[in-house]
């Protein structure tokens, strides 16, 4: 069905609407797809198409379900129906996440089709894991394992897979495996079993939520007819995150009915590792060849200029998905351009970006509307103590601090120990390296997901340590565990208003006036594994597609050369920016390479600088910004104001020792 152009009413569930959303609004009873892009007003959409149902007689609140992935989410949902008031007392909406709209269902249902027997919830498959994994004569203390484990069976009973069908399915899909596949299922099958009782009873954990509530609705007439009488429409939001069995249970709410809207974004799938799949969304025009299709375009979140990004970046898709793509078009007013920065490496990009965010402060935005995102939680560390020094209040989303998480604290705990006792006999690194080994710093990257996120953290940990002794290359073992409590101690506790980091899967629907996109380098975005299959690097492709997305007006995407200070450049920046670069600063021209000795000269004197202020080097002044000052050679405070980033602060504080260096270097 072709959508409508029509004016926008101004009453009531239709007010304020644009063409696209109103003629979703407004479409028939019956199942309609609405695919709204970043920003277009997806939730207003879905809330005015069930409040304008209501108005026009065509369904009584209390027989609408709608479903989403979280309480959040959900909560967002109610707030706004009730605020259209078709919601009330007794007559109300149901806005649910799919699995606490299962346990409703269950709860009430169970008796009736599974008699005596009862169940209970098991809300976190941990302890049952470790115990048949023991009883199998695996090593039931290894907490990353046993994690790794419960992650596999999640994934595949959300796919709709039973330890039989495991096998194969995990090597088709290149799963990132703890152990065999065989082993697997074989712990899928005890662990299966091990809930039931010899009496009957049951442990369900949250996939048999929605297992037991499609069984029954499929297995006892009378229970879906009771359940079918009462809600007869249904609204799904985010639908290219469903899982098989939520599909499942979605066509038993439905049976043979159509009475269904869907709302998503096949460009923001970005949950396939836990079973999402955005092919129910690709396909529903094909399972009801008489839906109304709409195409939500308009976005209302972001200048054009991040809008244009957006567009060019999710423009070099491929696969099934690019084919479904929609083209945004900005609504707001004109902005600055994105700001793409290289890095000599990660402390410089750190400096940068930390000395970015006070200068947005500075300029009077929030710092609660200013967001540093990155692929990976390991990389927080650095920005937390950046900030920290730097007195800028902020807040981790989806995660703990650095030094909160329990694999650091651990470490922590061990190196203190340590520190107790004689010193060792080593360098202090290769001291911190053999103490961490029994906590998960192995010589190489484990296999597992959950290992392998331990082992980042662990391994930021040791660079860590490893900056303390740059800084300090006489400290002894002692000493630099000393230094590194007082480091965790300094962190500022986490505040609501402070500026978010958060991982690029965090900040999934959220959005800020100023957006950094760090660590924009291959082996991070894309992540190294997504290397094994294009579908994993065209995942990669969507998240940074969705960290884009969450900028309103300013956008920063930056990216380093190295790991460290001095150490090779073998780097390159992510694949995801080729085509999206200014033409003068993708160009493949040489470069022109800082004066040696004035660079050399540079770093001695930021290193003697930190070591009387009692500071980082990098929070004196980037590398970045030493080669820059290496390239220009300035000789006055006018040509050293000039060099790219390096701004009046500096140069009031020490600009003329920097001058001194390098006179003191050139020549004649």
């Amino acid at each position: 069905m072709a959508v409508r152009t029509m004016a926008a009413s101004t009453t009531g569930a239709l007010a304020g609407l644009d063409p696209e959303q109103l003629a979703a609004v407004t479409a028939p009873r019956g199942p309609v797809c609405v695919l709204a892009g970043a920003g277009t007003g997806k939730t207003r959409t879905i809330t005015r198409r069930i409040a304008h149902l209501v108005e026009s007689g065509q369904v009584n609140p209390s027989q609408v379900l709608a479903v989403t992935f979280t309480a959040r989410a959900a909560a967002e949902m109610r707030e706004r129906l009730a605020a259209l008031g078709v919601s009330g007392p007794g007559n109300t909406v149901v806005a649910q996440t799919f699995h606490a709209a299962a346990l409703r269902q269950l709860r009430y249902f169970w008796p009736v089709a599974m008699g005596p027997a009862g169940w209970e919830l098991l809300d976190n498959k941990f302890r049952m894991v470790a115990r048949v994994a023991h009883a199998a004569g695996l090593d039931s203390a290894d907490r990353d394992l046993i994690r790794d484990l419960a992650s596999e069976i999640e994934w595949a009973k959300s796919s709709a897979l039973g330890p039989a069908d495991y096998v194969a399915a995990a090597k088709a899909t290149h799963r990132d495996l703890p152990t065999d596949p065989r082993t697997v299922a074989q712990i899928f099958a005890d662990y299966e079993n091990a809930k039931v009782s010899p009496t009957g009873d049951r442990l369900l954990d949250f996939e048999d939520l929605l297992i037991y509530t499609t069984l029954i609705l499929q297995s006892e007439p009378s229970v879906a007819e009771e359940f079918r009488s009462r809600y007869r429409c249904f609204v799904v939001d985010e639908y290219q995150d469903v899982t098989p069995i939520q599909q499942n249970l979605l066509d038993a709410w439905l049976g043979a009915r159509d009475d269904l809207t869907v709302v998503g974004d096949a460009n923001q799938t970005i949950y396939s590792f836990t079973g999402a799949t955005p092919n129910y969304l690709l396909d529903f025009t094909r399972r009801f060849p008489e839906s109304t299709l709409v195409r939500l375009e308009r976005d209302y979140r972001s200048t054009p200029q991040v809008v244009e990004l957006a567009n060019r970046a999710i423009g070099q898709a491929r696969g099934r998905i690019a084919g479904t793509r929609l083209r945004l078009v900005g609504q707001r007013l004109t902005g600055p351009g994105p700001d793409f920065t290289e890095h000599a490496d990660d402390a410089s990009e750190v400096v940068g970006v930390v000395a970015e965010c006070k200068r947005l402060l500075r300029s009077g935005i929030s710092a609660s509307e200013i967001a540093i995102l990155y692929r990976v939680n390991a990389q927080s560390e650095s920005y937390e103590e950046a900030l920290s020094a730097a007195g800028i209040d902020y807040q981790v989303r989806g995660d703990r601090g650095f030094f909160a998480r329990p694999e650091i604290a651990a470490a922590m705990r061990r190196l203190a120990a340590l520190a107790d006792g004689p010193p060792p006999p080593m360098p202090v690194i290769d001291a911190v390296r053999r103490a961490l080994s029994p906590v998960g710093l192995t010589e190489s990257e484990p296999a597992g997901a959950n290992a392998k996120a331990r082992w980042q953290q662990l391994l930021r940990l040791v660079e860590v340590i490893e900056s303390i002794v740059a800084e300090r290359p006489t400290a002894d073992f002692a000493t630099v565990v000393k230094e590194l409590e007082a480091r965790s101690k300094s962190r500022h506790a986490p505040v609501l208003a402070g500026v978010t980091l958060s991982s690029m899967h965090a900040a999934k629907g959220l959005e800020w006036d100023a957006v950094f996109l760090t660590g924009l380098h291959e082996g991070a975005m894309p992540l190294g594994r997504a290397t094994s299959s294009q579908d994993e690097v065209e995942e990669e492709r969507r998240l940074f597609y969705v960290g884009i997305t969450r900028a309103r007006e300013h956008l920063y995407l930056s990216w380093s050369l190295s790991r460290g200070e001095g150490r090779r450049s073998g780097r390159r920046r992510s694949r995801f920016l080729d085509g999206l670069l200014p033409v003068a600063e993708s160009a493949d021209e040489p470069r022109v390479e800082p004066d040696a000795d004035v660079l050399r000269a540079l770093r001695k004197w930021r290193r003697d600088y930190a070591r009387q202020e009692e500071i980082m080097p990098a929070n004196v002044v980037s590398e970045w910004m030493l080669r820059n000052v290496a390239v220009d050679l300035p000789t006055t405070i006018e040509e050293l104001l000039a060099v790219r980033g390096f701004g009046p602060e500096r140069a009031d504080k020490f600009g003329h020792q920097i001058l001194a260096v390098i006179d003191a270097e050139l020549p004649g």
